[in-house]
């Protein structure tokens, strides 16, 4: 298993986690099929999507939670399994029980991507301390989860 800053979080706060080979390619398909499949090609390459995946939500294309709302309404989700994954490494994770994960646990990774395996919703920390991160549901609307935070 490959060590990194994450497996040590996870592993002081027993929080089980298996490493799924190289599902990291696979996985940033999957997540940009499911969350930007109204995207047009034309204004994906406009938004420089094929260098971050999460620029869907930096140039405001897919609206989400941003910062402390993000954070707050990921630490809120019901989170049974979720696939953990980078944007420029094929290393994967999947955490089957990942109820206690909470935001904090990722703020050091960047460009790193949480999602349920259901892919209904996302949660981002990106490299720029201006961008993010982020916290995308599907089935819920912004303007109403807004007012739950």
């Amino acid at each position: 298993m490959t060590k990194t800053k994450l497996t040590e979080i996870l592993q002081k706060r027993s929080i089980q986690y298996t490493e799924v080979g190289k599902w990291g390619k696979y996985l940033r398909g999957v997540w940009e099929r499911e969350f930007a499949e109204a995207i047009s090609s034309d204004e994906r390459g406009k938004i420089y999507m094929d260098h971050f995946l999460w620029h869907i939500f930096s140039y405001e294309k897919v609206e989400a939670y941003e910062k402390d709302h993000a954070r707050q309404a990921f630490d809120k989700e019901a989170k049974d399994s979720v696939y953990v994954f980078y944007q420029h490494l094929d290393l994967a994770y999947l955490i089957e029980n990942a109820k206690d994960t909470i935001a904090e646990d990722f703020k050091d990774e960047q460009d790193i991507y949480i999602v349920n395996t259901e892919f209904q919703w996302t949660y981002v920390n990106t490299h720029e301390s201006a961008c993010g991160p982020y916290f995308y549901h599907k089935t819920s609307t912004t303007a109403l989860l807004k007012n739950d935070l």
